[in-house]
């Protein structure tokens, strides 16, 4: 395909979008995609639904494992090599989404970009992480409710969550949105509560008027001896707390995942991708260094509950912070903190369902999945891939017969390895789109987000993760542990296994740079745009709106104008 060809048809093809866009406005009606979703999430609910997604139990509460095994200068670093890697993988994703911010995200991108093999492997493997992980915020849920009361029964909280959550997502995607707002902001002031604890505590403002300041980054020290002992031993201590990392940074997915349901998505899905570094850098960087403030790592409690040998893991009193206070003998803050958590977790949940309804919906479009799961009701949500997702919610009544610490583990080692390959196809992707790029002729400066430092950062990211991926279950080898082997790679087998499969199947080719479709949705997005008719608004100024302050201020500057009136 020659550039001037290329550019010939988008132009040709963004006329006739626009033609038809202008067509149905005509007689009331407006066309938000070339599906069947409904682009009805505005600026300030794809903000907090970024962090929802982000923001779970592991930066509150299994954090603290990272601690126990890595001590506090290893959690630390590993948060700041891990946070630096990711922020190259978001500047992968959020140039592609961006530019082509279409249902399925960056799912639908690895077909037609890389391979149609990728695609379907990538599309599953994010379904089935998503999916998966549902179960892990719902038995965590039943777990930290028992921090007040042993006689919550687990089967009650697990089916009346797994009700709201399909309760949720069967509702237009302005209520998920409108949901995920609020409860998303319970993590934000969560996340500053307990910076804010942190800083106190550690300065002498607290019940026994101790300022501890770093003591425990010298007693006993700041990085701690795992699996070995001396240097080695303290090298290992640092990939613990690497791989506990890996489960708890996330978030670029997310953002890329609402594109095809978002609100001038070039605009409003730029923003979000944007706050994605600083998010990095305030809630999980911060959050590592005040975990290794507030407690030793060698916490007989901590080590306790890590180890297994005490109750509590998942709840509240596993939780470093939680622990601390009660050292500290504050007692009305570890019930909020453990109320916080609840529905942080809760909503992390609902992200995901949303998330897994939506990729499986993807899958559908693209002949990777039945034909059926296309189906969307009047109000624009896939119904039946909704309903094939809210199947694995069921799993947390596994937590019920066989333990909830139990299920926990499982499902976080589990899982784990495929949110990485997740990152490791975005680089991936990202790679064949720069060379297509260059290939067609397109000058990436001209895209609405334009990723630096391309397609260098693309490199690393890809070797970065692919090294975590590959030693994220080593311990499993020392000694041979069979089935621990299998759960740390059992998404790496099956990402092998369907890749191959349609490989096979569809005999499919990698997609040459010249080839690749390069304008795909790009003049029906263009078109619904430039037919965009409502003001664009900040973030900040949308939360004034539902807290009433835009009324106040009309009538502030009503009263102004009548003032100046009378004086002239």
């Amino acid at each position: 395909m020659s550039e001037k060809k290329s550019y010939e048809e988008d132009i040709v093809r963004t006329t006739t979008a626009r033609t038809s866009v202008a067509s149905y406005r005509e007689i009331g009606h407006v066309i938000d995609n070339v599906d069947n979703l409904q682009r009805r999430l505005n600026n300030r609910q794809i903000q907090l639904i970024a962090i929802g997604g982000s923001i779970g139990t592991g930066l509150f509460v299994t954090i603290g494992g990272g601690l126990a095994r890595g001590g506090p200068g290893s959690l630390l670093l590993a948060f700041i090599v891990y946070c630096g890697f990711m922020g190259l993988v978001n500047n992968c994703i959020a140039e592609m989404a961006t530019f082509m911010p279409v249902s399925g995200g960056f799912l639908r991108m690895a077909e037609k970009w890389v391979d149609e093999a990728l695609g379907f492997m990538v599309g599953w493997n994010f379904f089935l992480y998503e999916a998966l992980i549902i179960p892990f915020e719902i038995t965590a849920l039943s777990v930290v409710l028992t921090y007040w009361s042993d006689n919550i029964p687990a089967a009650a909280v697990c089916g009346v969550v797994t009700l709201l959550y399909g309760l949720c997502n069967f509702l237009p995607v302005g209520v998920y949105g409108e949901s995920e707002f609020w409860l998303s902001s319970g993590k934000v002031i969560l996340v500053f509560i307990l910076m804010g604890f942190t800083f106190f505590t550690m300065v002498g403002v607290n019940p026994q008027g101790d300022a501890y300041g770093f003591r425990y980054w010298k007693n006993p020290g700041a990085f701690a001896e795992h699996h070995t002992t001396g240097s080695l031993g303290r090298f290992e201590g640092f990939l613990a707390a690497l791989w506990a990392t890996s489960f708890i940074v996330v978030g670029p997915e997310y953002i890329a995942m609402t594109a095809g349901e978002a609100k001038m998505p070039r605009v409003y899905i730029k923003n979000a991708f944007k706050t994605v570094y600083w998010r990095f850098g305030i809630f999980f960087i911060g959050g590592a260094l005040c975990t290794g403030i507030v407690i030793p790592y060698n916490s007989p409690v901590l080590v306790a509950i890590v180890s297994g040998e005490a109750s509590g893991g998942g709840t509240a009193s596993a939780s470093p912070y939680v622990i601390a206070m009660s050292n500290l003998g504050i007692g009305v803050l570890p019930h909020i903190t453990n109320a916080l958590i609840a529905t942080s977790i809760f909503s992390a949940g609902n992200t995901y369902t949303y998330c897994a309804s939506r990729s499986l919906y993807g899958l559908a479009l693209e002949g990777k999945a039945p034909k059926f799961l296309r189906k969307c009701t009047k109000m624009g949500v896939p119904i039946y891939a909704l309903a094939v997702t809210m199947v694995f919610p069921c799993l947390s009544f596994m937590s019920v017969s066989n333990g909830s610490s139990v299920v926990l583990g499982w499902f976080v080692n589990l899982v784990t390895a495929g949110c990485v390959i997740d990152y490791i196809v975005i680089c991936i992707t990202f790679i064949f789109f720069h060379r297509a790029c260059k290939a067609q002729g397109l000058d990436r400066k001209t895209l609405p987000y334009y990723g630096y430092f391309q397609p260098y950062s693309a490199y690393l990211g890809l070797t970065f993760m692919t090294f975590v991926v590959l030693f994220y279950g080593y311990s499993s080898f020392t000694p041979w542990n069979g089935q621990n082997f299998i759960i740390y790679y059992a998404m790496v087998f099956v990402a092998i296994f369907t890749f191959t499969l349609w490989k096979i199947l569809k005999k499919t080719k990698v997609v040459k740079a010249h080839e690749a479709d390069l304008v795909w949705e790009k003049p029906s997005i263009d078109a619904y745009e430039a037919m965009y008719d409502e003001p664009l608004t900040g973030f900040w100024y949308e939360v004034a709106c539902i807290l009433g302050w835009r009324q106040i201020r009309g009538l502030l500057g009503l009263k102004k104008v009548e003032k100046e009136e009378e004086e002239a």
